[in-house]
């Protein structure tokens, strides 16, 4: 599918009425599966992605290129839009000019982009996160919006200003980057419904909420988040979580005991993992293309 496709079927998806629920990926292994499992959209995370190539958390070590090439060769191989965290811009408002269009041309559906100070922060560690002026973002998204070519490709303003600066102020600034031009405003540590329902009140726009795979946000039910305006709920961690648990696990039984019997129910088969990459479908190809034209002379 064409990007424009793509970023059309992007538009139709948040336009929809309905709530998008969407598991965030770390690689292309995890997209694919994603997308196998059936969702119509997958999210790129930042902290996974800095887990994954670097083995670091999410302490603002991953650059802009880093991040871009990565999320590009995912995205050409998906038949589904990709959201993708793009951090604070990458500096500041050329840097994000830049960072808009080259995520853009990457194929990219939608990025995110946060009103943190450099080095950014994972927003969902517990220490408070410094942000910068409201003015500061809100330049910074109106840079975003007149860089972008295509009206499909969306602008999400993230602020994580209530953790050093209360639910108020994080909601002023969500409306503030409305305002200035986003297509959607995600407020960080806004997780109970009383809070959804007060940023709800103020930024009076669509929604994105983060979903933690744990209390309150992941019982956060499909009929609140959509009666707030919640147009996606970007569930962050649930792909990382699931591979540190399995194979913690796994690599503990074989150093323990030198096999793998006692957990072999937690492993796939070979012929489920190339299922997965898609394997059939590759040497199906392969044999198409190798076949004989029958115009040789």
């Amino acid at each position: 599918m064409s990007n424009e496709n793509l970023r059309r079927t992007w538009r139709e998806l948040v336009g929809s009425g309905s709530l998008l629920r969407v598991p965030a990926i770390y690689d292309g292994l995890s997209a694919r599966i994603a997308q196998q499992a059936g969702f119509a959209a997958v999210a790129f995370s930042g902290n996974a992605v800095s887990a994954s190539l670097l083995g670091m958390p999410d302490v603002g070590m991953l650059g802009m290129s880093e991040n871009l090439e990565h999320a590009g060769r995912i995205a050409r191989q998906l038949d589904v839009p990709v959201i993708c965290d793009a951090d604070t811009g990458y500096g500041g408002v050329l840097n994000v000019v830049r960072t808009v269009r080259e995520f853009e041309a990457a194929g990219i559906a939608a990025i995110h982009i946060e009103d943190q100070v450099t080095p950014k922060r994972c927003g969902l560690l517990p220490q408070g996160i410094p942000v910068v002026s409201q003015e500061e973002h809100a330049q910074k998204i109106r840079a975003a919006v007149k860089a972008r070519r295509s009206p499909d490709f969306w602008i999400i303003a993230r602020t994580d200003a209530k953790s050093m600066h209360g639910l108020e102020e994080a909601a002023r600034r969500g409306r503030a980057y409305v305002q200035a031009g986003a297509d959607a405003a995600l407020v960080m540590g806004a997780n109970t419904p009383e809070e959804l329902r007060y940023v709800a009140s103020v930024v009076r726009a669509p929604l994105v909420t983060v979903i933690q795979e744990s209390p309150p946000t992941s019982e956060l039910t499909d009929e609140l988040l959509q009666e707030v305006g919640c147009v996606l709920a970007l569930h962050a961690g649930i792909t990382r979580y699931a591979v540190v648990q399995a194979l913690q696990e796994v690599l503990a039984a074989l150093h323990r005991d030198h096999h793998t019997q006692s957990v072999r129910h937690r492993m796939a088969s070979f012929d489920q993992y190339n299922q997965a990459l898609g394997l059939p479908e590759w040497l199906a190809l392969e044999e198409e293309l190798l076949k004989p034209t029958g115009g040789a002379s």
